[in-house]
């Protein structure tokens, strides 16, 4: 017994130096956590919890710890803890607990079936995996090499996100010859360290040279700054500005369980409750709609459409629809919360005619609420100071924000130049109902084309110029002038 007890000492102080080692810094809230390549525990773990308690209560603690309810001050820390044991350390956790193999033969075989699929996977080189990317036209297929392949297949984030299930959509998807698409997403947040290395490239490409590895991503909701946000309404016909955030701890919509996207719309429904003003509304159900009154609001551009999109389905986020999707709106419908979509939630302001101000103003309003609302009940976003706000795809992440207006140019649209007019201003195009949509009666939905490098300030400011710009080229070719192509803006460094 004697040397039993000087065994698990010494163990425990192993295993302590192992938390150590992977905790360190996560005080700072996890914002410049930095994910190991072993990945031996999450770094995430509550530095907090006393090992040598949890060895004299072996596992009882653990277990007493994982019924928690939500509601109970610890009940977060076992929603974050129950992650560890879920990892492939769990066994030499519990082993040096001495739990016995019941505890940990249980917990491992919450994973056993990922597990074995692994050691399949490794059966074979990389380079019989490598998928075949002759023919994709993504930013994924251009900066994914056989080396980073190879570097990176067999690694897992701390939640068993894989690289192929990364880049999944991408392969599925080869794109349309001339729309290049990104063609990855990711699982979770840790998931833009496990996979820098493709990752990076993959940002750098999409969004105009921000490069995550040097530059740093700046943030500013002052609505105030904003000049010369109201548009000719005779050629504007709405305006909006949308954002996603996502909540720190689970796991993002490509690879959540049911129970996170439960959670996930639990806290922000309970969260967007205490909203007032203008701002205060009600929550809808997806799965409570009726088919026509959801198809009413998808006409009206009030509701997300239903899940056909290749990057929502081949990505696996379109699983279990509709359970735990719903759309949140005041009730003058201009500001709008969609739950559980592309990303875990989508913040929207948006009215007709043309006075972009007045909706950035509000947006802006809305969302520092939102945010303080989850903070209070002990949430945060996920957020970093290289990648800004992240999201699922990586075209959406630093400010997430897409300001877009729905505006009539029937003769500019069909000048040769058009293209290259918003490539120079950083603005795209899509069609009247959004992405892979066709303009209606000469009616285009034109944004921002970058989210990352520049402030919701700056992007916003980009959209309001080059829309006035796209406005008096049309006026000038209803006079029979000429037009000129503006100079191209640059990434600011």
């Amino acid at each position: 017994m004697a040397w039993a007890s000087s065994n698990l000492t010494s163990s425990v102080s192993k295993t302590t130096q192992i938390f150590s080692s992977n905790v360190k810094g996560v005080e700072e809230k996890g914002r410049q956590r930095k994910v190991k390549q072993t990945l031996s525990l999450p770094q995430f773990f509550l530095p907090s919890i006393d090992l040598c308690t949890m060895v004299h209560g072996r596992a009882v603690w653990l277990i007493q710890l994982l019924c928690l309810p939500d509601t109970h001050p610890r009940g977060r820390m076992a929603s974050t803890f129950s992650k560890l044991l879920t990892g492939r350390n769990a066994s030499l956790l519990f082993a040096t607990l001495g739990t016995g193999a019941l505890t940990t033969g249980y917990l491992m075989n919450q994973r056993s079936v990922c597990a074995e699929a692994r050691e399949q996977h490794r059966l074979f080189p990389p380079s019989a995996d490598y998928p075949d990317l002759r023919k994709h036209n993504n930013c994924m297929a251009e900066c994914l090499t056989p080396a980073i392949y190879a570097k990176l297949r067999n690694k897992v984030t701390p939640n068993g996100y894989t690289l192929d299930q990364c880049i999944q959509t991408g392969v599925d998807n080869p794109g349309h010859p001339f729309i290049k698409t990104v063609g990855m997403v990711a699982g979770d947040e840790e998931s833009y360290e496990v996979f820098a290395d493709l990752f990076d490239p993959v940002i750098k490409l999409r969004h105009n040279g921000y490069d995550p590895r040097v530059m740093k991503h700046p943030t500013d909701l002052d609505a105030s700054k904003i000049t010369q946000g109201q548009f000719d309404e005779r050629y504007v016909l709405s305006s909006r500005v949308r954002t996603g955030r996502s909540i720190r701890g689970l796991s993002l919509p490509p690879a959540c369980t049911r129970a996170e996207r439960r959670e996930v719309e639990n806290v922000a429904i309970t969260a967007l409750e205490g909203l007032k003003g203008d701002l205060a509304g009600r929550y809808y159900k997806l799965s409570e709609m009726t088919e026509q009154d959801q198809q009413r609001l998808i006409d009206d551009h009030f509701l997300f459409d239903k899940p056909v999109s290749p990057l929502l389905t081949c990505a696996g986020m379109a699983r279990d629809w509709p359970d735990a999707r719903g759309i949140w709106h005041n009730y003058d419908k201009t500001f709008l919360i969609w739950i559980n979509e592309e990303d875990h939630t989508r913040v929207i302001s948006m009215e007709k005619g043309g006075n972009m101000k007045r909706v950035f103003e509000r947006f802006c309003r809305g969302l520092k609420e939102v945010e303080r609302l989850i903070q209070e009940r002990g949430w945060e976003f996920m957020w970093n100071e290289r990648l800004g706000y992240i999201l699922t795809c990586p075209s959406n992440l630093g400010t997430g924000l897409r300001a877009g207006v729905h505006v009539r140019i029937p003769k500019l649209s069909k000048d040769p130049r058009f293209s290259k007019i918003l490539e120079n201003l950083r603005l795209q195009k899509r069609g009247t109902g959004g992405v892979d949509t066709a303009a209606v009666a000469d009616v285009y939905d034109i944004s921002n084309i970058d989210r990352i490098g520049r402030s919701e300030v700056e992007l916003v400011q980009i959209v309001i110029d080059g829309v006035n710009y796209l406005v008096d080229c049309e006026k000038k070719l209803e006079r029979g002038q000429d037009i000129k192509i503006p100079l191209k803006r640059k990434m600011r460094n």
